[in-house]
């Protein structure tokens, strides 16, 4: 069985929006970059409500590789996939 909810985390500047980029290639399930969901243009934050609502029907889907962080909604996040890639890369290697 193929996984089809697939969480990708790691510090900044790990590679996690590459790496899901690449692995969406591969799998063609859909892709939702946490950044996208939380800033507007010019790095303006929508709101946390926006923000939870999005994410909250992105998870309800039936498959799909999210990337990012946002430790306040990790554990939410994980109650819905069915496999998590940590990219552990030293924090030095990411700057």
């Amino acid at each position: 069985m193929r996984h089809q909810r697939i969480l990708i985390i790691g510090c900044s500047g790990s590679g996690k929006s590459y790496f899901s980029r690449e692995l969406h290639k591969v799998t063609q399930l859909p892709l939702v970059h946490l950044d996208q969901l939380y800033w507007k243009k010019g790095w303006e934050k929508r709101g946390k409500a926006l923000f939870l609502k999005d994410l909250q029907s992105h998870l309800q889907q039936s498959s799909w590789i999210i990337d990012g962080n946002f430790d306040s909604t990790l554990p939410l996040r994980m109650q819905y996939a069915d496999l998590v890639i940590c990219l552990d890369v030293p924090r030095i290697q990411g700057l």
